[in-house]
């Protein structure tokens, strides 16, 4: 039987200090995906139902940044430091080239990458996330960063944060959430509340409003999949237009009827569609 998500066994490698988790799964050779997570986001926090269609077609890799989930050293505070850890990372595990998917403020981290490492972004995939300094991207409205912010987000909070506010997109989000717990064996680390405080950090100093910042969008090289649902709760949708136009080959795509984790409500056509675009 072939390894799933589910099944994936967490793997380790060392890299300046460092000690991160990771698993690798799906259909080898070719350019692999990296994953990058969202804010407060483990190993686990990925939909399966995504994954496993993604890693049908190639292998696929999941990381927990540093300090966070399974993986040991200190969290950063800021995305541009998260991003040399993912190089890292990436260098570490032998990586000359990847496609790399950024959700929400992994998607952060993958604009830096591309623009620090631009040769090892073959393909690029932003997912509900934003570009730096843009107008809206200081912080999130209040009742969502209450949610995202604390101790102890449980289901009700992410179906609130993730899911547009209708019955059609709720009761997909509550699907999402049996998914993403069927996963009893090996499961990652929760990640800290040290975690959560420094990611916030990062996520608040990308986003002060810089409209230079905006300039160096221009500057990705790679070809660029811009996903986003239709009414995001957490990122304007609007900036998904707004990156499409400043970065030079980028396509967009919005789904109707979704918030912030479009790809967890959609996830086999969010797969279709990366995949592709991948292909």
């Amino acid at each position: 039987m072939s390894t799933t998500h589910q099944t994936a066994p967490t793997r380790f490698v060392d890299a300046d200090g460092v000690t991160y988790a990771y698993r690798r799964f799906g259909r080898a050779g070719g350019t692999p995906l990296l994953m990058l997570q969202h804010f407060r986001g483990n190993l686990d926090n990925w939909d399966p139902a995504l994954t496993d269609a993604l890693a049908a077609e190639r292998e696929v890799i999941l990381v927990d940044y540093p300090g966070l989930g399974s993986s040991t050293g200190r969290p950063a505070r800021t995305v541009a430091e998260t991003a040399r850890q993912i190089i890292a990372f990436a260098d570490a595990l032998g990586l000359a080239q990847v496609d790399l998917l950024g959700f929400s403020l992994g998607g952060f981290v993958a604009q830096d990458i591309a623009l620090i490492r631009p040769h090892l972004v073959r393909r690029l995939v932003l997912a509900g996330t934003g570009p730096k300094g843009a107008p809206g991207m200081h912080g999130w409205r209040q009742d969502i960063a209450d949610r995202a912010r604390a101790d102890e987000p449980g289901g009700e909070d992410l179906l609130y944060i993730f899911f547009a506010h209708t019955e059609t997109s709720q009761a997909k989000g509550v699907e999402f959430l049996q998914r993403f717990m069927r996963r009893e064996q090996d499961r990652d680390a929760p990640s800290s509340l040290t975690a959560r405080d420094a990611q916030h950090d990062a996520v608040l100093e990308w986003g002060v409003p810089d409209h230079a910042a905006l300039q160096r969008l221009t500057g990705i090289t790679s070809p660029t999949l811009i996903l986003q649902g239709d009414g995001d709760l957490m990122i304007p949708t609007k900036l998904s237009h707004l990156m499409a136009g400043l970065i030079p080959d980028a396509r967009i795509r919005l789904y109707p009827d979704a918030a912030h984790a479009f790809l967890f409500q959609y996830p086999g056509e969010v797969a279709d569609e990366v995949s592709r675009f991948l292909s």
